[in-house]
């Protein structure tokens, strides 16, 4: 059976910290905000398309969602569901059952807030999971002391972190169809939350790949962070 890669961008979210008070009082969801006169949701399906391994994007946004046609049109192998659900984790599951996921499919989860994503970086991913048959993810070792806060009005320092064996994680996330979508029904049903695909797959009992990223492939997330990606593209 022919593997097939599937990618799903879980766009169903407002991203509250990166909008300015100006986007916040149209309504518009950060994914929308315009990059170098495109949306960032477009920029970010776009990085995933540039690999012609990906055969299908699937980019689930909110029902309802007034925005995500005109920003994917003329996109080609790319697809919108009104799937989102109340969590990130909700909106993928309820993307991998709209799938159907087939025993050799993989999926790679991708941030709608991370349109640097180098072509690179993406094709490391794939290439090492393939070889290796294991789910990864990309990620950056943690270059700064880490310091941890102590409770309070004002954060102060309660200790410094060691920084040895930590990394960023990133995504494109890449694992199995199948996998993931059992990983993300018993952690609801269990009542676990993940913050991302890799986290599921731990309390699934796997250990993923981390496979280097790249620092273009930050998540936009706050104001700022627009003026900065713009320069990257």
């Amino acid at each position: 059976m022919k593997t097939t890669l599937i990618a799903i961008v879980p766009a169903a979210g407002i991203g509250l910290r990166a909008l300015d008070s100006a986007t916040k009082a149209q309504g518009l969801p950060k994914q929308y905000r315009l990059l170098g006169g495109e949306p960032m949701l477009r920029r970010s399906v776009q990085a995933l398309l540039a690999d012609e391994r990906v055969t299908q994007v699937r980019v689930a946004v909110a029902p309802g969602d007034a925005w995500a046609a005109d920003a994917l049109r003329g996109l080609p192998r790319t697809v919108c569901l009104p799937c989102g659900g109340l969590t990130r984790a909700d909106t993928v599951l309820n993307a991998l059952r709209s799938l159907e996921p087939e025993p050799d499919q993989w999926v790679l989860v991708h941030d709608a807030a991370r349109p640097g994503l180098p072509a690179q970086a993406l094709a490391r991913l794939i290439d090492a999971c393939l070889r290796a048959g294991r789910g990864g993810l990309l990620a950056q070792p943690v270059p700064d002391t880490v310091k941890r806060s102590a409770a309070g009005d004002i954060p102060a320092v309660q200790a410094t972190v060691d920084r040895e064996g930590l990394w960023l994680a990133q995504t494109p996330q890449m694992f199995s169809a199948q996998g993931l979508r059992q990983a993300l029904e018993q952690a609801a049903a269990q009542g676990r939350p993940v913050t991302d695909e890799a986290s599921a797959m731990e309390l699934a009992g796997d250990k993923p790949l981390l496979i280097l990223g790249s620092a273009r492939n930050f998540k936009v997330t706050w104001p700022d962070d627009f003026e900065l990606m713009e320069k990257w593209l």
